[in-house]
């Protein structure tokens, strides 16, 4: 028995999750090498680096995407911070502390052209990526639970079928390469159980796509349906529909940590900075 614990203090996000596997071991290579096998790799590069958020040192997980095959280049030198956000972006807090360890993973392929995928897409078109990896089956099942689930909230909320649902760019690849790396990455891991804490969401207003909208975000609170949130006063989105997806679908049970011989920890860092508390997802792995 394999026990993973998701210590959420600070909300959670695809890229906080992603980060905090790593952080307690998961392999990243396998991660890179594995998400090839969806065949997008020219709309995106990879990252992560460790970072020390508020005295904690945790790892900062980036999807970039390339939006031009030949002019991403010089982008390589910023921090390009993307939410995980499908339907709506927030304003995002350019990460300014100290880094070290950098590691940085540039995979550019450019023989494929997907320019026509450049506006949005929809539920059946994820659906049908993430069929058509080679993945092994438990990868493929959890992915498209997660999927499926963020499609329903999604439809429920703009009140049409889920084939209908649509993401936009620049949260479709980010929200795939979030939801099938966390698949990826419990499935290398060999967890058997998944267990959280409950998920604090923030408090105040974000704005997105649609106008100004209160935190959290409808298909956050949507998604979390049935499992028990938190009230912060932080006022900031702390937990994002990608986030909520993952351990909506993943977590069997939400308790304080559960008694356990612990083995491994991992910190993901998110992309804002709070004044008072580091804003990092906590993971722990043990028997």
């Amino acid at each position: 028995m394999k026990t993973l614990y998701f210590d959420c203090f600070s909300g959670i996000s695809g890229d906080m999750v992603i980060g905090a596997l790593i952080d307690a071991g998961a392999d990243p290579k396998i991660l890179v090498e594995e998400l090839k096998k969806l065949k997008i790799e020219d709309e995106y590069a990879l990252k992560w680096k460790k970072v020390v958020k508020n005295g904690i040192t945790s790892t900062k997980f980036d999807v970039e995407l390339l939006h031009f095959s030949n002019q991403h280049d010089h982008d390589h030198e910023h921090d390009h911070h993307h939410d995980q956000h499908h339907d709506h972006e927030q304003h995002h807090h350019h990460d300014h502390e100290q880094h070290h360890d950098h590691e940085h993973e540039h995979d550019h392929h450019h023989h494929h052209d997907h320019r026509h995928h450049h506006h949005h897409r929809a539920f059946k078109d994820i659906v049908r990526l993430i069929e058509g990896a080679d993945f092994s089956d438990g990868v493929k099942e959890t992915a498209l639970k997660m999927f499926r689930k963020i499609g329903e909230a999604e439809g429920r909320i703009h009140g049409m079928p889920l084939e209908n649902v649509h993401f936009h760019e620049v949260g479709a690849v980010d929200s795939i390469i979030d939801i099938v790396g966390a698949a990826i990455l419990i499935h290398q891991l060999e967890i058997t159980s998944v267990k959280a804490s409950p998920i604090p969401v923030g408090t105040g207003k974000i704005h997105i796509d649609h106008g100004i909208y209160p935190v959290p975000a409808p298909a956050t609170l949507e998604i979390l349906r049935g499992v028990p949130i938190e009230k912060s006063d932080i006022r900031a989105e702390l937990t994002t529909p990608t986030g909520a997806t993952i351990i909506a679908v993943l977590a069997e049970e939400f308790c304080p940590i559960p008694s356990m011989k612990v083995k491994e920890i991992g910190y993901g860092a998110g992309t804002k900075i709070f004044k008072n508390h580091p804003n990092v997802l906590r993971v722990l792995i043990g028997e």
